[in-house]
């Protein structure tokens, strides 16, 4: 499994911390210093049948100062996916990549599901 998250994250915490105590084997990565590419981010949006618009982190900064909510809509999904490969930090994270799943976000049902 990989672990992509941003360490200073309270949520990206919460979640090591919780795969730690189940004593999970994991692949860290910091999703600032080592941001996904394209092609990796492109491979995890059509993995997880997930919207698009999931994959960005509404609640960051600079998602807020680039006025992305009143943007998305209108953009397509490539300029999307070559946005959020400019920075991880519009990311929405943590991201837990399995051989056939892509979890966004920290919930800890699903999350059990795999682990």
């Amino acid at each position: 499994m990989k672990f992509i998250c941003y360490p200073k994250c309270t949520t990206c915490k919460k979640a090591q911390n919780w795969l730690d105590s189940k004593g999970a084997d994991y692949t860290l990565r910091d999703i600032k210093t080592d941001n996904p590419s394209y092609e990796e981010l492109k491979e995890w949006y059509e993995k997880s049948g997930l919207s698009l618009k999931k994959f960005f982190n509404t609640s960051g900064m600079i998602y807020r100062s680039m006025n992305l909510k009143d943007k998305l809509d209108e953009m397509t999904d490539e300029e999307k996916l070559r946005l959020l490969a400019e920075d991880g930090m519009l990311v929405k994270r943590p991201i837990l990549l399995t051989e056939d799943r892509v979890l966004l976000g920290f919930k800890e049902s699903e999350w059990s599901e795999i682990i």
